[in-house]
């Protein structure tokens, strides 16, 4: 099999901001004969670009962050909680981290040696003499794009980065390693072009023994991001960063507001869906057994069918058990096959979010939400009414896909009748689970296996279609309002997940600020817990008001009914300087051409 894999090697290890005392330029690959005999052969250069891949995030792997580039996003936005408190979403979530930190260093550091590696390969794979010259630029593309990726990566977390457009030689001096930081159009500018030319020598499918590799549809549909978030409030006419200025005056973040970049984000998308929707990808759809549409199987099992038409990329083995002991209840006195740790819960702001049955939210008086109470009700996962909390029963299908609520049914059908009991002495409960517990009174349920819990084996999806219609619809609202497109694109959205559409018994967003308001609604749950809200409150601006102040679950520390009650779990902080991390301490020390973030 050729599929990607994590391979450990001994071959360029370069240190980076996490090196002794050196910054991620200061110390060079500088091993010239290995490098050489590496490019001697095929199999080893084969073994270098699976190197190079290996910084592709492990986001399963999050409760071990940064451990495998894997990200603290989930739990350390507004949709999530872990209940261990030496967590790196913790740390983020209440403000105790600066650039001294290692995390912040890890994910500098671990992207710059992806980009170094990707740079020494294309250097150096035409040396190589027993690889067809076909193969040769297939390979090439995927080093260029896995590059190109490694950067967007650092532009979401740092802002404007410092574009290393060559490897520096051993012998370079000092002198020329002092370098600046590029502007963020820059950035977006150098990446949308290596990606674009990436594209052109990659194949639109993998082949059947090449899944994991990148291909000419994944690296489009980054272009689409990175040019996303470069049109969003906080890069484009943002005068709050005004102070992020390079030593020679250069503006980092422009203060100039250009609805041209929403054009270009809409264009990108459209580009994407015009060349590769439905011949290569399409919404993922599965019927129940009877042969009927189901939005709950559809929603769910989008994540458990690995390669299905929807999915544009995914990592191969991935921490899958990790992830799935996070989100499996304590389930106390149950087989290891469904007891987990439930440490990864979801809050009350998330829960809320989902809409009812009928598609509207919560607040619309006609959703037909009630609060308070409980009654019987079957949900999309059982095989029989149970007595629920009101505010849980007539959702829609992405709730039950979302939430782990008490109450709930188990997943795995070889225990039968494993009911989750999440108030303080149930089954899952704090008293119940020592130091494994829900901290919200809820647990994330999207993307668990309905077996047994132990067993890993399947991809962890990165980005799916879905994403991409959202940034198309988001983007064509922005620069021209009003286009039938916007309404289709969400529509679509809508109804693979079995609620009412806008214009069908929804009156349809009248103003394009309604509709912003709605994308973003409709965006928030249809890729709740999958690493992008973290990123979507600050590229919009509004992490002040999702990310500052109390966050709620529910009475943990209660039996019912007082379980019930709604309750402040924490207090968050968040500050201007909390939109992006700090440029690691050791190579603003290091680099004297290298400005920090405001704030830090």
């Amino acid at each position: 099999m050729k599929s990607i894999k994590k391979i450990a090697l001994v071959l360029l290890q370069v240190s980076l901001s996490l090196s002794c005392g050196k910054g991620y330029f200061n110390e060079i690959p500088d091993d010239q004969l290995t490098i050489e005999k590496t490019f001697q052969s095929k199999a080893t250069a084969e073994e270098f670009l699976a190197n190079v891949y290996s910084q592709m995030p492990d986001e399963a792997h999050a409760h071990s962050a940064p451990d495998k580039n894997a990200g603290p996003w989930i739990a350390a936005s507004d949709e999530a909680e872990y209940c261990w408190g030496y967590m790196v979403s913790n740390n983020i979530n209440i403000g105790a981290y600066d650039a001294s930190s290692n995390f912040v260093a890890a994910y500098w550091g671990n992207f710059y040696q992806g980009i170094r590696n990707a740079s020494v390969y294309l250097l150096n794979i035409d040396k190589v003499t027993d690889m067809t010259s076909a193969l040769k630029v297939k390979r090439k593309a995927e080093a260029r794009a896995l590059r190109a990726i490694y950067y967007f990566n650092l532009m979401r977390i740092y802002g404007p980065i410092v574009l290393l457009n060559n490897v520096i030689a051993p012998d370079e001096p000092l002198s020329s390693m002092q370098l600046s930081r590029s502007s963020f159009d820059e950035c977006v500018s150098y990446v949308t072009a290596e990606l674009d030319n990436a594209a052109k020598d990659l194949p639109a499918r993998p082949d059947a023994d090449e899944y994991g590799r990148i291909t000419s549809g994944y690296v489009l549909a980054i272009k689409s991001e990175v040019l996303l978030f470069a049109a969003s409030p906080l890069f484009n006419g943002n005068p709050a960063f005004s102070d992020l200025i390079n030593k020679d005056g250069k503006r980092l973040i422009s203060g100039q507001y250009d609805a041209n970049k929403w054009k270009l984000a809409a264009d990108a998308a459209k580009a994407f869906m015009d060349a590769y929707v439905p011949s290569v990808y399409n919404l993922y759809r599965e019927n129940d057994t009877k042969g009927n549409y189901s939005p709950y199987l559809s929603c769910r099992d989008v994540f458990l069918v690995d390669w299905n038409p929807e999915v544009i990329y995914a990592r191969i083995e991935a921490s899958i058990t990790d992830r799935q002991y996070d989100t499996t209840p304590y389930h106390q006195g149950s087989p290891d096959a469904v007891r987990g740790a439930s440490s990864l819960g979801a809050t009350q702001n998330m829960v809320d979010a989902y809409f009812m049955a009928n598609g509207r939210p919560i607040d619309d008086p006609a959703s037909g939400y009630v609060s308070t109470g409980e009654s019987m009700f079957k949900a999309p996962f059982d095989d029989q009414q149970r007595m629920t909390y009101n505010q849980w029963a007539n959702r829609e299908p992405r709730f039950y896909v979302g939430i782990t609520y008490n109450g709930a049914r188990w997943l795995n059908p070889n225990v039968p009748g494993l009911i989750t009991g999440l108030y303080v002495d149930g089954n899952s409960g704090r008293a119940t689970g020592g130091n494994d517990y829900s901290a919200t009174g809820y647990i994330v349920r999207k993307n668990t296996t309905t077996g047994d819990r132990t067993v890993g084996g399947r991809t962890w999806v990165m980005l799916r279609l879905a994403e991409i219609y959202l940034n198309y619809a988001e983007a064509l609202n922005e620069y021209n309002p009003g286009n039938p497109d916007i309404l289709k694109y969400l529509n679509l959205i809508r109804s693979r997940a079995g609620i009412t559409t806008y214009g069908d018994g929804i009156p349809v967003p009248a103003s394009q600020t309604e509709m912003r308001e709605a994308i973003r609604k409709e965006r928030r749950v249809e890729l709740a817990f999958e690493n992008n809200r973290y990123f979507d409150v600050r590229r919009w601006m509004i992490a002040p008001e999702t990310d500052n102040g109390p966050i709620y679950g529910l009475n943990i520390n209660a039996r019912l009914p007082e379980f019930y009650q709604r309750t402040a779990f924490e207090y968050r902080v968040f500050q201007k300087r909390n939109y992006f991390f700090p440029i690691p301490q050791i190579d603003i020390n290091n680099d004297k051409q290298l400005v920090q973030n405001p704030g830090w």
